[in-house]
């Protein structure tokens, strides 16, 4: 996707990059007039990104086109979790479509053949309920997957030989994650059980009895008492083994982390990524956090391993390293890699890959001279080389690492690689980018050029006309180097100027960068006839772990001035930005940055959008649940320091605000609770600024049913075209 570089005033650029090329990367003459690209950066001539998803000969015919509207936005199919079979000759995955009329998204498991050129995916589930994460049997023709057909999520299994979904488990719970032993013959689940119940029918009926209980007050000894946006009752996430008896059933499973006060997999977000079965299936290495009432604000997750046929004591493998680790997985001989950051209470740490040799138990740092964070860690299909993902300059890359000494290797350098699983001559992997939602794509294992395996959203896009866009760079802060993306607007004309949205993530510790969202989609905004320009302050990851740790203390000081430089570089750079008509939006700690944008520099925008943003930092300390983010930015508690909270605080600074602002906030936001959007738009109205107040009632710190997704959009376009549009 990555177009040749060219110099100008505010350095590097790479040339704008059509949102649906035709071909792939490698080289290869194009069939339609979008500019041909070369290999991508960073990576040999010989390895290349995938292109987006619409060929030009599938496109419809101009007449037909139109631009892309936010329904077409929520109405997308959803491409995740590819799971190959053992022996390479199927990908399964789940494909997620959304029910407008029962507002809400729904998703099943469909089947690819890797061994057929061009073949078409088949539906494997087909129900009202969902079916998801599914999971290969080492026959490579059963898959057990998760469904809430019964009314609750249970597993289930389907025979390739054909056949009905078959019930494996049968249990009072809902089961959370699921994983199939290398031999087969058992399953590791997760449940959310009463730690002090011996049995999950305890749990069931001590639930029932709550919710027959006309008293509805809930007492709490210690913290967390509600996290991320749900109320804690008491359970706890425990991983459980359980074994598939001759019929296909599972049997009575047991309990493998009843022992520990912790969730596995970790909450709010955790998957079965955090649990893997030994190579012999003997055993189970799981990361959990044993932090009693210090849990929110602690990050010392360790790796313990558990024998999976026998109640046992888990063994703490990684008691010496006081930050986290997760992330294990197996090499064929039996070596354990694992993913872990060194500085205890900072989530944003550079996640670096550890190996355990499987004879000597000794660990040693593999990558710990990489200066990248591993997002996702992996293994070859042959389980001699690991694979890994990264974000790295704007993009999320897919590597490959020797365990002899840790050298990473490019595999697809541009878009944004999101899961991904190996098959012996191939990675399947989902691939995206700022002008294409997800597909899979595979590349061999070691170099090649990557070749598409699935159009799921080819009808809907081939007839919308989607934006080029663009990475620039320019000096930021103290000279330092710093990126940014411009879209075009939908109808570019050369010699026209346009509006500005001007996109600030969160995080802080996050990236605007080459990847499709569903939250602050790039492209809907364009397609409302905004140019967008993002920048990756300092404080974003993907350009060194020193660049990250920069905002620590510094809230409202570099990033800032990144974002002050940044959109005057671009409107420098690009005529055809207006730089008199800009408005910018921001939501968690892009929202904060609203609220900070108001009292320090408060004469830039026309418009200002605040979604979920930190409006009072002492506030935020005392609400907030994970505490380990506030203390760790503002080095240590509130009331220790709470000069640190003060210094870069945007409630001292309401006496400055005049710039109108949409605040929006969800109810179910334990994150960055409602109150500060209400206590924002309290400041607003009482400063007669104008301003409107949209609240979610049943929304977390994102917006996620689809019909609230398109008031989101509908609102958040309304307020820039009501102070952009003269």
């Amino acid at each position: 996707m990555d177009r040749p570089r060219i110099r100008s005033g505010f350095g590097q650029v790479i040339r704008f990059a059509a949102a649906l090329p035709a071909l792939f990367l490698a080289g290869a003459p194009h069939a339609s007039s979008a500019p041909q690209a070369s290999p991508p950066p960073h990576a040999s001539a010989t390895r290349a990104a995938p292109t987006a998803p619409v060929p030009a000969a599938a496109r419809a015919a101009p007449a037909q086109m139109r631009p892309f509207t936010v329904d077409d936005l929520v109405r997308l199919k959803r491409v995740t979790d590819p799971q190959v079979s053992p022996d390479g000759h199927y990908v399964a995955f789940v494909l997620r479509e959304t029910d407008m009329e029962a507002n809400r998204g729904r998703t099943d498991v469909w089947l690819l053949d890797l061994t057929q050129k061009d073949a078409t995916p088949r539906r494997l589930t087909q129900n009202d309920a969902n079916d998801s994460s599914p999971r290969w049997a080492p026959d490579s023709r059963t898959i057990y997957f998760l469904s809430t057909r019964s009314g609750q999520s249970q597993v289930w299994r389907l025979s390739l030989a054909g056949g009905e979904a078959a019930r494996v488990t049968d249990y009072p719970l809902d089961v959370g994650t699921l994983k199939v032993s290398p031999r087969g013959d058992r399953i590791a689940i997760t449940l959310d059980v009463f730690p002090d119940c011996t049995d999950l029918r305890c749990t069931q009926d001590r639930l029932a009895a709550r919710d027959k209980n006309k008293a509805t007050g809930r007492v709490y000894d210690r913290l967390f008492i509600r996290h991320w946006d749900t109320w804690s009752n008491g359970t706890r996430s425990h991983l459980f083994v359980a074994r598939i008896n001759a019929d296909g059933k599972a049997d009575t499973p047991l309990d493998l982390s009843r022992s520990l006060d912790a969730d596995i997999p970790s909450k709010p977000m955790g998957g079965d990524e955090e649990f893997a079965f030994s190579p012999d299936g003997g055993s189970i290495v799981f990361s959990a956090r044993i932090a009693g009432r210090t849990e929110p604000w602690s990050t010392n997750f360790d790796l313990y391993q558990v024998p999976v046929d026998h109640v046992a004591q888990p063994r703490n493998l990684t008691a010496a390293n006081h930050a986290w680790d997760t992330q294990p997985v197996f090499l064929k001989n039996g070596d354990l890699a694992w993913l872990a950051m060194d500085r205890p209470g900072f989530e944003a740490d550079r996640f670096h890959v550890m190996l355990r040799d499987g004879k000597t138990g000794v660990a040693r740092p593999l990558t710990q001279s990489w200066d990248r964070s591993v997002s996702h860690l992996g293994a070859t299909a042959d389980g001699r080389r690991l694979l890994a993902t990264a974000e790295d300059v704007g993009q999320v890359s897919l590597f490959w690492i020797d365990p002899a000494n840790g050298t990473p290797h490019k595999i697809v350098g541009t878009g944004h690689v999101g899961s991904f699983a190996a098959a012996p001559d191939s990675i399947v992997f989902a691939w995206e980018n700022l002008g294409a939602p997800a597909d899979l794509f595979a590349v061999p294992p070691g170099s090649g050029s990557p070749h598409r395996l699935t159009k799921v959203n080819q009808e809907l896009l081939g007839r919308r006309i989607l934006s080029e866009f663009e990475q620039f760079n320019f000096k930021g802060w103290n000279d330092e180097t710093v990126y940014g993306y411009v879209v075009r607007p939908y109808g570019f004309e050369p010699g026209k100027r346009y509006p500005i949205a001007f996109l600030v993530h969160g995080g802080p510790e996050g990236s605007f960068g080459n990847y499709w969202t569903y939250r602050w989609n790039a492209q809907t905004f364009a397609a409302s006839g905004y140019a967008v320009v993002m920048i990756d302050f300092h404080g974003s990851q993907g350009y060194g772990q020193a660049f990250t740790d920069s905002i620590r203390r510094d809230w409202g000081g570099k990033p800032l001035v990144d974002l002050q430089k940044g959109l005057e570089a671009a409107t420098a750079r690009y005529p055809w930005l207006e730089a008199e008509r800009a408005c910018a939006l921001g939501g968690s700690y892009g929202g904060y940055m609203m609220n900070w944008i108001e009292g320090n520099w408060p004469d830039r925008f026309r418009c200002l959008v605040n979604h979920d943003g930190v409006f009072d930092n002492r506030m935020m300390y005392y609400t907030t649940e994970e505490l380990w983010f506030a203390e760790w930015e503002n080095g240590g508690p509130q009331y220790e320091n709470p000069q640190a909270y003060e210094q870069f605080n945007p409630v001292n600074f309401v006496s400055k605000w005049h710039t109108p602002m949409l605040v929006v906030h969800g109810e179910q936001d334990f994150r960055i609770p409602y109150d500060h959007g209400i206590a924002a738009f309290t400041a607003l109205q009482r400063r007669a600024i104008e301003s409107r107040l949209l609240l979610f009632p049943n929304e977390n710190h994102w917006v996620l049913q689809p019909a609230d997704s398109v008031q989101w959009y509908q609102n958040v376009l309304g307020w820039l075209d009501a102070h952009l549009r003269n």
